[in-house]
């Protein structure tokens, strides 16, 4: 039985977005890569200040050892280009939110000093003409759909956020971060654009890094064979280059399928994070079978696509949930080129209720060779 069931998935797992091209791209502009070296430029004659220090929020894998290349650390927010809030809870709104992500640049909060939720009135969308938005709740912020829209949403082929290339598939930038807050209850539930998904965050193109970051309760259609992500949807990304997620936890995701993160043609490195509590919900896997809608792969995580990539390092992917394949991660390289390596991590009690690969708990990989396994526990 499992066997069909893979021939069948094999033969229909998703391509990849189509291309769309702008009436009148302008040049893509190279931007640096991700990290310290985004910071802003001290002035002239004057030091470079250090990183900011990190607030004593902390999400992910505590006990996580995996080493954090410097492309995928936080960007240094000590100069904001602009902040939310002036001092109080009250000045720190959805409209705010919405305007400063406009806006672009490094973004910080200034909501007092206790923890604060803004619920969302509408969804933060970039504009494409930025080069980058980094969003930074200096461990206090909460922003929250209210369980009715995505929080984030970034996508360089969609007019109305502005078509700043001719490859508006494969393009630097926008680079969006989001690093040091709480993301809860989005839902893309209905989105259709690109395919829908996304609770927390939607992003094609450009760049998406994620650092120190508790996505909790987001929410996407609970039906259809390949759409997914109740936290992240990424599509697109620059390149090819991967997403990084770093000291994150994915908690309470519900969707059709990855209800922790999700993509199509995307690699990822996720680095000390902790998936738990997640469930992919869809029923009838990809293609769907007769009289179902499909879905219900990756509890955790869902990708697809040719050449992609996984990596998962000093991650712990726990008790999370998939009707058919993949309670803890489903991978499926449609034309056997991916790979996926898990180091220094462990995944346990990640039911598939359907379909498995054999001799990986939690997992189902159609890929270049079995995924690579050193220095982690793998159990039912």
């Amino acid at each position: 039985m499992v066997v069909a069931v893979v021939a069948a998935m094999v033969a229909g797992c998703g391509s990849e977005p189509s291309s769309t091209t702008p009436p009148d791209g302008g040049a893509d502009t190279p931007v640096a890569a991700f990290g310290s070296a985004n910071a802003t430029p001290s002035p002239a004659g004057s030091p470079t200040p250090p990183p900011t220090e990190a607030p004593a929020f902390r999400a992910g894998n505590p006990k996580g050892t995996a080493a954090v290349p410097a492309e995928a650390r936080p960007v240094d927010t000590s100069r904001p280009d602009r902040v939310v809030g002036t001092g109080t809870p009250a000045s720190c709104t959805s409209t705010a939110v919405v305007s400063a992500v406009a806006a672009g640049g490094i973004i910080t909060f200034d909501c007092g000093p206790a923890p604060v939720t803004i619920a969302m009135k509408a969804t933060a969308k970039v504009v494409n003409a930025r080069s980058r938005v980094v969003l930074d709740g200096g461990g206090t912020v909460t922003l929250s759909g209210g369980g009715a829209r995505r929080i984030l949403y970034l996508n360089t082929c969609d007019k109305a956020q502005g078509w700043t290339t001719s490859h508006c598939d494969d393009q630097s930038s926008p680079r969006l971060t989001v690093q040091n807050i709480t993301l809860a209850n989005g839902n893309a539930t209905g989105q259709t654009v690109d395919g829908g998904g996304g609770g927390a965050i939607f992003a094609r193109g450009g760049r998406l890094k994620v650092s120190n970051v508790r996505f909790t309760g987001n929410r996407c259609d609970r039906t259809g064979p390949d759409l997914g992500g109740a936290a992240i949807r990424a599509l697109d990304q620059y390149h090819r280059l991967p997403v990084y997620v770093v000291s994150s936890t994915f908690t309470g995701g519900v969707c059709s399928n990855g209800a922790g993160f999700s993509s199509i043609g995307v690699s990822w490195v996720v680095l000390n994070s902790l998936f738990t509590g997640n469930a992919a919900v869809g029923s009838g896997a990809n293609p769907a079978r007769g009289g179902t809608a499909g879905g219900g792969s990756g509890g955790a995580i869902y990708l697809d696509g040719n050449l992609i990539t996984l990596r998962l390092a000093g991650t712990v992917i726990e008790r999370n949930t998939a009707n058919e394949g993949g309670g803890a991660v489903f991978f499926v390289s449609n034309d056997r080129t991916g790979t996926m390596r898990i180091e220094k991590s462990t995944l346990r009690g990640n039911p598939s209720r359907g379909f498995e690969t054999a001799g990986f708990p939690g997992i189902f990989f159609l890929g270049a060779a079995n995924p690579t396994v050193t220095g982690s526990t793998l159990t039912k």
